[in-house]
């Protein structure tokens, strides 16, 4: 089992490791791992219930996650795609609350999601510790009594949007349908693990209500559930909340589980695949083991050695450094309860030779089979596992996650403990073991080359009958006050966590925020100057240059930048947005000075090594090619430029284009550094288990010597008013589904407007309950999911509309956006319900964004970046609050009038143009390419 990819736990893990490098002392490979042995208490019900509560009071936040044992490899033939499905369902109200689920949450400021896997569906919440009452009633009943509530239309509306959700990040992405290919050839006939979660069409547009009772009455049971309340929590009422809501609802029945079954290949199987895409991929797949076999952790530590140690694996030195064949290596090792995989993913840039990448990814296999890793490298592989699992530990979300997880595959909740020091306790000797033993030549090749998209399956016409009748077993629950929906009590009080202001004697400010809960600490650099500022003809300048502080300085070249990083289990993320970039190291406490070493050399003396310069430039351009083949970021692209014109700092292409990427030069990166990475422009901000005197003189010796000097004004020219009102189309042969962005101008970053359009964007598409996504995800069933957002920069942003639709009701679809926008103005103004129901989801979710390390300097850096002033996150609370409905109505006839608003279609154009044809601005329809040059005139068509 991958410990924090299987936790689902939100790390970058930049694992690093390099065959030359000396062996570690002795000392260092015994030594056992520091994970903490958090706090739990784990009883059972008498139904069966598994709970596990867990206190944690740092921030006024508790989770509720509830596990249940059931996934796609439970559903019956010719129902694959059913345990999603039925996840879905899960949202559509229950007897004592039919109603939307998400409302009386979201309205309190929650996080509200489930996900379903093979082996598995959770459904989980993170709200105000003062909801956490109603967050488990809602779970119990609908546990207990949702079948009473579900109706023909709302499984016909849920049937709907889960084709819209395969539709969308399944037929409408390029590789899409490769997995399907490669389950089909990997398990065999009858095999639980061979379909997709998500499931076919057909077996979708089959399933009917008598389906939902039985599965439900199989599966959602007490007794086989397991329950986590993590949090800002008070255990001994939690309980009783647990017994009043959930004790009552019966055991359900005696369930047969499959044995694990791992498939067994007689030789090679290739198998080859067109697809519009621009970049030939192969995959490479072996089966291996199931979760919790012995062998698990020396096949997870080979596919870090092989595929994940930063640029230091051995594909990455291979295939991308040595030989720049690929565009993209990875390795990694899934488990799930019945079996496992090893899986080698290679991305060859346009026009590259498979069998050549191929044939190198193998003979490194076969170098590996032959002398095994260093100790070396697995060694760094522990220990970036370790620091990962420590940093996911922060949120305690991602603690109930894996509580839920461990309690399930082991029946302990602290069971990622003993799973690290297994771990810990692979050799060298283990992994050269493994790799000979599971590495075979019987294996699975899917080669995916530039060509016509795979057929997609056929999608049959779903009959909507009258209601199934079927017998639901009768709920023995008795209906007494624990039906009855509780009260929430008010708010529990919250202040933002204050920073202390240090500035180093060049003048560089510090802000530091001490937290002391686990020995972690996050250092992130935030520079005044983006993308944006790199000058014309040189777009794409600003994040190559960022991307390239990692590359090489003066003391230590890439390899050995990765390698002093990985061997303290440490990340460096380098980020670079329109108007702001930023670099972050996250580290152990006991690692800091070692990783500050690093992150202050990456900062201060990079040399932009030529090489390394004309790597990451045909890396850049390969990446130029495959976001082409995207339909969703061709439109992210494209509609910048489509609002404020490609001379505009904010519509020119954010990653550069073919011409200006080949154009950038060495020289052109170290100016980029020199003018803009300098104290006058930079905040270092500091949030960790430190003192921030101490830290004030650590920094002081790492970054007094900065030379500073003034910075460059940040003025950004007032952008045009550009095609209001106008339809653009791309072009997107065979698509799936539609990509809509339709949007205007909005305002600068410094508005006294800003915390008042995040309440009215909450009503309007910032939330799952939001207008938009009401009306065309549950309503209408057109789309997986719509939404907005109002984007704010130095210079007026933008706002926009964004979502895929079906490509059928694509007409329809704009029609309803325009529509709903159009209602704010007229027939249906803001409610005092709805504007009450957002100003408190604004701010009582404000506390969950200050869980982590992470998240706090997340908070810090859009202050430092536009000078908002120190008190902007200790103020925002009462600005929020001060806002009144009627100025949102009046922010909304403002900005959200739909006639001045720019409309981008990205989609398949013979399949939607003779609708287009009937919108009202039809004459204003202009078909354009991926760059917006007109393509054809409509009525050349």
């Amino acid at each position: 089992m991958r410990l924090v990819a299987r936790a689902s736990l939100a790390l970058l893990l930049c694992l690093g490791a390099t065959p030359a490098r000396p062996q570690q002392a002795p000392s260092d490979a015994a030594r056992t791992h520091e994970v903490p042995a958090l706090a739990v208490e784990k009883y059972t019900l008498p139904n069966g219930l598994t709970v596990i509560l867990h206190e944690d009071h740092k921030t006024p936040i508790a989770a509720v996650h509830l596990w249940y044992k059931v996934g796609s490899k439970d559903e019956k033939p010719g129902r694959t795609g059913f345990a999603h499905l039925f996840e879905h369902l899960m949202f559509q109200g229950s007897q004592h609350h039919d109603r939307d689920y998400f409302e009386p949450l979201e309205k309190l400021g929650a996080e509200i999601n489930g996900n379903t896997t093979e082996d598995r569906t959770v459904y989980f919440e993170s709200v105000p510790s003062n909801a956490t009452e109603l967050a488990l009633w809602l779970e119990a009943d609908r546990m207990g009594f949702l079948i009473p509530a579900i109706t023909q239309a709302k499984l016909d509306n849920q049937r709907d949007v889960v084709k819209n959700e395969r539709r969308e990040s399944v037929e409408n992405v390029p590789y899409g349908l490769a997995e399907e290919a490669l389950r089909r050839a990997l398990y065999p006939e009858g095999h639980p693990y061979r379909h997709e979660v998500i499931g076919s069409m057909a077996d979708l547009s089959a399933a009917d209500l008598g389906d939902v009772s039985a599965f439900f009455q199989t599966y959602y049971a007490p007794d086989n559930a397991i329950l986590c309340v993590a949090g800002d929590i008070d255990r001994e009422r939690v309980k009783g909340w647990i017994q009043k809501s959930f004790g009552p609802i019966p055991r359900g029945p005696k369930i047969d589980r499959p044995a694990p079954w791992v498939p067994r290949l007689d030789g090679p199987k290739r198998i080859a695949q067109t697809d519009r895409v621009s970049l030939p991929r192969a995959q490479l797949v072996w089966p291996t083991v199931p979760s919790h076999h012995p062998d698990e952790p020396a096949l997870d530590v080979l596919a870090a050695v092989l595929g994940q140690l930063d640029k230091e694996n051995r594909l990455y030195r291979a295939l991308m450094h040595d030989r720049r064949l690929a565009a993209e290596v990875h390795a990694q090792h899934p488990t799930l309860e019945l079996s496992g995989s090893f899986e080698v993913d290679l991305l060859a840039p346009p026009g590259g030779d498979l069998d050549d990448v191929v044939a190198i990814a193998m003979g490194e296999i076969d170098r590996l089979k032959r002398e095994g890793p260093t100790l070396d490298e697995v060694i760094k592989s522990r220990n970036a596992r370790e620091s990962g699992l420590i940093l996911g530990l922060q949120s305690v979300l991602a603690r109930a996650e894996v509580f839920c997880l461990y309690e399930a595959v082991s029946g302990d909740p602290l069971g990622y403990r003993d799973e690290l020091q297994r771990l810990f306790a692979v050799t060298p000797e283990d992994v050269r073991r493994v790799a000979n033993h599971y590495l075979t030549d019987a294996f699975i090749r899917l080669d995916v080359t530039p060509g016509p998209a795979p057929e997609r399956p056929a999608e049959p016409e779903v009959a909507r009958p009258e209601p199934s009748p079927f017998e639901p077993t009768p709920q023995t629950r008795v209906a007494d006050d624990s039906v009855v929906m509780p009260e929430v009590g008010a708010p529990p009080a919250f202040t933002p966590p204050a920073f202390v202001r240090r500035t180093l004697s060049n003048g560089l400010p510090i802000w530091i925020v001490p937290r002391r809960e686990l020995p972690i600490v996050s250092f992130r650099l935030v520079v005044g100057f983006g993308e944006t500022s790199a000058p014309g003809g040189k777009e794409g300048l600003g994040s190559l240059t960022v991307g390239l502080l990692d590359a090489g300085t003066k003391r230590r070249d890439s390899f050995q930048i990765a390698g002093a990083l990985a061997e303290i289990g440490a990340s460096l993320d380098l980020t670079c947005g329109l108007e702001w970039s930023g670099a972050t190291v996250t580290t152990l406490l006991r690692h800091m000075d070692r990783a500050l070493d690093v992150f202050a050399d990456a900062i201060l003396a990079p040399t932009f090594p030529e090489d390394e310069v004309e790597r990451r430039k045909l890396l850049r351009l390969a990446d130029l090619e495959s976001r082409r083949d995207s339909a969703d970021e061709v439109a992210e692209d494209l509609f910048r430029k489509l609002l404020f014109g490609g001379e505009h700092p904010y519509g020119r292409p954010q990653f550069g284009t073919e011409e200006s990427v080949a154009s950038i030069t060495r020289a052109d990166a170290a100016a980029f550094h020199e003018a803009y990475f300098i104290p006058s422009a930079a905040t270092l901000i500091v949030v960790g288990d430190v003192d921030p005197d101490a830290i004030a003189r650590t920094l002081e010796a790492r970054f007094g010597g900065w030379k500073a000097r003034p910075a460059p004004p940040k003025v950004v020219p007032t952008p045009p008013t550009t095609n209001p009102d106008a339809v653009f189309v791309v072009d997107k042969p065979g698509a799936a589904q539609s990509v809509l962005a339709i949007g205007r101008l909005g305002v600068e970053r410094k508005s006294p407007e800003a915390p008042a359009l995040g309440v009215l964007n909450a009503i309007v598409g910032g939330q799952f309950s939001s207008r938009l996504n009401m009306k065309l995800r549950e309503e209408k069933g057109y789309s997986y999911g719509v939404g907005s957002d109002f984007r704010s920069l130095r210079a007026p942003g933008w706002f926009e509309v964004r979502g895929s639709v079906q490509t059928a009701v694509t007409r329809e679809s704009v029609e309803e956006i325009r529509r709903e926008l159009a209602e704010l103005h007229g027939p249906r103004p803001i409610t005092d319900a709805e504007f009450d129901s957002a100003r408190r989801r604004v701010v009582y979710g404000f506390p969950s964004r200050f869980e982590t390390t992470f998240d706090v300097a997340d908070q810090l850096s859009e202050p430092a970046a536009y000078d908002l002033g120190d008190d902007y996150l200790a103020t925002y609370l009462r600005r929020v609050e001060a806002v009144d409905r009627a100025r949102i109505q009046e922010l909304a006839d403002r900005y959200l009038k739909p006639e001045a608003m720019t409309t981008l279609i990205v989609g398949d154009r013979d399949a939607i143009e003779p609708e287009l044809r009937k919108l009202p601005e039809a004459a204003d329809v202009r078909f354009v390419d991926e760059d917006g040059s007109p393509v054809q005139a409509v009525e050349g068509k």
